[in-house]
């Protein structure tokens, strides 16, 4: 598999033969004001350019978009994405709302969804503590991830937007995942706390799947992540992690 970080949660991932376009965010710097009621909010987003050039966003087989929060289908990606690539959304409501964008070939994410060769396994995830997501359910609604399984490739999870709990303890004994991309930005809500992963949480990943390579997605690109790559990197050295733990610039790939 190859794996790039291209922009906050916006992956490409070649795998079992197909290229995937994850959470496409595909605006231009400073195009949007913050998000209302979040840390920072005063700051304008995307706070970081687009570096990777769109031809090669756009070169791909499908599309994944695990939820629609507008930092992971925005109005740029709505307008850039062709209408008739194959395109799987969670569930019907975010796959009605994406039919009417305009778009020809929407698939869910349900049990046996298949795309090539590639298995494409939704897994469930919670966008904040259940208090929080409890509180404020209308703004943080559904979320996923999913695994990926094919024949000779290592198993990939993609945790998608949410924080350690016990679905992800889960996925990870069920799937035993090679590699696990974390979207761990600490992104926090006013008086509610984390709504996606921070250095405990990826800790805790670490811990329960020692084996597995982690790769630190969604930073320094929203308002409202307030851990930045720094402070994760030192605190992945801080706690001997770094073998394990990779933290990607924009426009960095691996390859496993």
């Amino acid at each position: 598999m190859h794996i790039k970080q291209v922009r906050n949660a916006t992956l490409l991932i070649d795998f079992g033969g197909s290229k995937f376009l994850i959470d496409p965010y595909l605006a231009e710097k400073d195009a949007n004001p913050g998000f209302e009621g979040t840390v920072n909010s005063h700051i304008r987003n995307p706070r970081v350019d687009l570096n990777t050039p769109m031809d090669e966003i756009l070169n791909v087989d499908a599309v994944i978009v695990t939820h629609t929060h507008p930092d992971h289908w925005d109005e740029a990606a709505i307008r850039l994405v062709p209408k008739d690539l194959p395109l799987f959304a969670q569930h019907e409501k975010d796959a009605e709302l994406i039919r009417s964008q305009g778009f020809t070939d929407v698939r869910l994410l349900q049990a046996g969804a298949r795309f090539g060769d590639v298995d494409l396994i939704k897994t469930p995830g919670l966008h904040g503590r259940p208090e929080t997501v409890a509180a404020a359910y209308e703004v943080l609604g559904d979320v996923c991830g999913l695994v990926f399984k094919s024949p000779g490739e290592k198993t990939l999870y993609v945790a998608g937007d949410t924080v350690w709990n016990d679905d992800v303890a889960a996925n990870l004994t069920t799937y035993a995942p090679d590699v696990v991309v974390l979207n761990a930005g600490d992104a926090q809500v006013a008086g509610l706390g984390s709504i996606i992963m921070g250095t405990e949480d990826i800790k805790k990943v670490h811990e329960t799947a020692p084996r597995a390579t982690l790769i630190a997605s969604h930073l320094e690109t929203v308002n409202h992540s307030v851990l930045s790559r720094a402070e994760l990197r030192a605190f992945v050295r801080e706690h001997d992690m770094e073998t394990q733990v990779l933290v990607p610039d924009d426009n960095q790939s691996y390859t496993f």
